[in-house]
């Protein structure tokens, strides 16, 4: 017999190991971001631009396939925080990025 806890789960009504309820919850906190074409996307990873984009405020166009390096996960599904040379605090829409 294991010596594992067991909670009740409200959400499905049953009772299962606690470890296995903690790992269900951190899942549903965590956001799915995917690129243009379904990549699901992480932090860290270099994705490269599939149109041209005027960025706002900067008086700059980034050209098709420019290549972003390093980019952050914000917590919502489609935008992404990522560092560009002279734009501070660029944030683009997950559906222009294509992951590299």
């Amino acid at each position: 017999m294991s010596d594992e806890d067991y909670v009740f789960d409200e959400d499905s009504g049953e009772w299962m190991p606690a470890s296995e309820l903690a790992a269900k919850r951190a899942a549903e906190g965590t956001v799915e971001v995917r690129d243009a074409v379904g990549n699901l996307l992480a932090d860290g990873d270099q994705v490269t631009l599939i149109k041209d984009l005027e960025v706002k405020g900067a008086g700059q166009t980034l050209k098709r396939g420019t290549l972003i390096k390093s980019i952050r996960l914000t917590g919502d599904a489609q935008e992404i925080d990522c560092r560009f040379d002279g734009i501070k605090g660029l944030v683009l829409r997950a559906e222009f990025v294509r992951k590299r």
